[in-house]
């Protein structure tokens, strides 16, 4: 073998195995290659399938509803699970939006979606420290993710939420895809609400506007997003300041700040002033009300997220003045008070306060309290009698007490009636039985009336609550009646001149996008209820019964009428009252035990209608009027009038008909007259729609349901007794 085929041979046997390494090589390179095939394959085959941005639906976080006073000043937020309040552009300081490119996304904005360098970076980092400390997505991309792409951890969502990013991208400008992030990310919880956009965050941490964010605080909102829960400035401030001294170090690296700022800005505390901005609320027994309100008419989800802003009827200044009345006059005596006030030009409720404290207790006594009205209840008989015709001056009868009745006709046992001062008047007209409150005479006027009558004038009032028809009615003797709300509305039908209006309490709902509405269900709406002449005689006797009657202490030195009520043992007193341009009722009593008296309560005495209420309500009514002290219109329709010859009444000279008083016994016993007919009067003929249908009368019975806001019994308030000894 020649020295040149020896060298080859030598060579091939060294070159085997170099050839073999060289093989696997290839191999592994073609297995790779075939793998990142593959990969970009999958990758394609996913980005394909990814909805187009033009078919998605943007996710809307919502906002929270915001109520309003009648002036426009802020009553408070309706809570919700989570805080948004979404800001414009340009509310954003240049300080915050640096803050949050530096530490989210620094090519920001060099990339269209996708920062390729940023993901290698971030997967380097992550392979040299053996856990994720950094992240490939951009701010596009994690916009993207809260709008559009639900939040399960895949590598699908990933891809698709970087096709949507492009997307955006090529729709949308740097500044509008920033302003959105910033609007839609959490920023933490706080007492179990998320902050979700930096302008409600700015609120709960720092009570500030955006503008007013200074460097350090702009840093520790930028830091929050990434890890919300676990840098809390309020649960962990040392990692919260960790965090925020790393945005600062990231906003000096990319020159938006200086390294000198930066470091001196991190030896500064946090600077947290956390508010309770959201949480905090005027009038809160109003606002529930509200509230309740919209949530019949929207829905839970509207109402709290919906971003409403609802202005309302409440009159600030009134509401103050009521809380002070009731403190200048029953201080610490121990009873609580409540007072409802309404324009009877409309049924807009001016006020709604009470003593009671929103903290003890969530019950609204001025809307939802149902106490016996006691004599504030005969103004309803009084105006069933005029409607009818009867001659409150010529129309007399015997005033005694007590005084047993036996009226089979309404399927009840005999019963006994006093009058408040223990003895009668003698043979007295209907006008001097109204200024005294009189029960004697007025259970006789309601037998001779009908019972039925008396409950259809207070519907038509505008007491919605459920009637009986029953004697004791008309002495206030109702087991489910009547709330202060109620009462001032039914007498407010007196101050309108017979049109009875709808209470409501808000005015116009706006919506985020500007477009403002009112529901039917909150739009004026009048009815005629009685004639004005019937009103206007109901008036000059109620005035008189401020300037000379049961009601003196409510003289506030303008035009006013009104009455006087106090039910069985005193547990519950009234003054219902109304002026020209004011309707208001005062209650007094305790409400946590509708049967405990107020004996000795007034300087010594019992108090009733005449005492606490009365002068509440003067008090409050002297500064409610304000600058008006004018007199009411003059009715239109004449007062036509005839005395009234009934079973009881002696309007003839006698003592009633077919039966009378039996002085042996002191019982009256009439004759059983035929059942009185009651009918609801004809209202589309005579009534003044001012928005929305009109609204039915009852064929039988009286629908608490058919009322806005019905009464609702206290805590623990099964209801009271009918009692029937209702006096003054």
């Amino acid at each position: 073998m020649s020295r040149s085929q020896r060298t080859r041979l030598s060579r091939s046997h060294r070159g085997r195995p170099r050839n073999k390494a060289l093989l696997g090589v290839v191999l592994v390179l073609v297995v790779v290659g075939i793998a990142g095939l593959s990969a970009v394959g999958y990758v394609v085959s996913v980005a394909a399938s990814a909805p187009a941005l033009s078919t998605l639906k943007e996710r809307d976080p919502g906002s929270n509803s915001e109520v309003l006073a009648a002036d426009g000043s802020r009553l408070g937020f309706i809570q919700a699970s989570e805080l948004r309040l979404p800001a414009e552009s340009e509310e954003f300081p240049q300080v915050l939006k640096d803050a949050t490119v530096a530490i989210e996304d620094r090519r920001f904005y060099q990339h269209e979606g996708i920062d390729y360098e940023g993901i290698v970076r971030a997967g380097v980092q992550n392979l040299v420290n053996q856990e994720t400390v950094q992240g490939g997505s951009t701010i596009t991309m994690q916009l993207a993710r809260n709008l559009y792409i639900t939040k399960e951890r895949t590598y699908e969502r990933k891809i698709r939420e970087a096709k949507v990013a492009e997307e955006i991208e090529n729709e949308h400008s740097k500044e509008w895809i920033l302003s959105k992030y910033l609007n839609t990310v959490p920023y933490g919880t706080v007492g179990g609400q998320s902050a979700i956009g930096v302008k409600a965050a700015a609120r709960i941490y720092f009570n500030k506007r955006l503008g007013q964010l200074t460097l350090r605080e702009a840093a520790l909102m930028a830091g929050l997003p990434q890890a919300p829960s676990l840098y809390s400035p309020l649960r962990s401030r040392g990692a919260a300041k960790a965090r925020r001294d790393d945005v600062l170090r990231e906003m000096a690296r990319s020159g938006m700040i200086s390294t000198e700022l930066a470091e001196r800005t991190m030896r500064r505390g946090l600077g947290l002033d956390p508010s309770t901005y959201f949480t905090r609320r005027r009038e809160s027994y109003f606002f529930d009300y509200v509230k309740d309100e919209l949530l019949k008419e929207y829905g839970a989800k509207t109402v709290r997220l919906g971003g409403l802003e609802v202005r309302t009827t409440v009159d600030l200044d009134k509401q103050q003045q009521a809380r002070e009345a009731i403190t200048a006059r029953l201080g610490d005596v121990g009873p609580s008070s409540a007072i409802v006030t309404i324009d009877p030009k409309n049924g807009y409720i001016e006020a709604m306060a009470s003593s009671a404290a929103y903290g003890e207790s969530k019950f609204n006594l001025a809307a939802q309290g149902r106490r016996q009205p006691g004599s504030a209840f005969k103004v309803m008989a009084l105006m069933a009698a005029l409607r009818n015709g009867v001659d409150p001056d010529a129309t007399t009868y015997v005033s005694r007490s007590p005084i047993k009745f036996d009226a089979p006709e309404y399927d009840g046992p005999p019963f006994e009636v006093k009058t408040y001062s223990g003895s009668g008047l003698g043979n007295v007209s209907l006008r001097r039985a109204t200024l005294a409150s009189d029960n004697s005479v007025y259970i006789q006027l309601a037998l001779d009336l009908g019972p039925e009558k008396v409950a259809q004038a207070a519907w038509d009032m505008g007491i919605r609550s459920k009637l009986e028809s029953l004697p004791a009615e008309t002495l206030g003797g109702l087991g489910n009646c009547c709330s202060p709300l109620e009462m001032a509305n039914a007498y407010a039908t007196i101050a309108s001149g017979g049109m009875r209006n709808r209470p409501t309490a808000i005015t116009k709902v706006t919506f985020p996008d500007g477009r403002s509405e009112l529901p039917d269900r909150w739009k004026v709406k009048r009815t005629r209820a009685f004639e004005d002449g019937v009103t206007a005689k109901a008036t000059e006797i109620l005035e008189q019964n401020i300037q000379g009657g049961t009601g003196g202490k409510a003289t506030i030195g303008c035009p006013a009428g009104g009455k006087t009520g106090t039910t069985d043992n005193n547990t519950d007193a009234w003054f219902v009252g109304f002026t020209p341009r004011l309707s208001t009722a005062v209650w007094v009593g305790y409400p946590k035990d509708n049967r405990t008296e107020m004996s000795g309560l007034y300087y010594g005495a019992n108090v009733d209608g005449g005492t606490f209420p009365a002068e509440i309500w003067g008090t409050y009514m002297k500064e409610a009027v304000g600058g008006f002290c004018g007199d009411f219109e003059a009715a239109e329709t004449a007062f036509v009038a005839s005395p009234f010859f009934g079973e009881y009444s002696t309007s003839g000279g006698g003592e009633g008909t077919e039966g009378g008083y039996d002085e042996t016994d002191s019982t009256f016993a009439p004759a059983v007259p035929e059942a009185p007919e009651t009918e609801a009067p004809e209202e589309d003929a005579g009534a003044e729609d001012t928005g929305g249908a009109l609204e039915e009368q009852p064929d039988e019975g009286f629908d608490p349901d058919a009322y806005e806001a019905p009464p609702q019994p206290a805590p623990g308030d099964d209801g009271a007794d009918g009692g029937t000894q209702a006096p003054g």
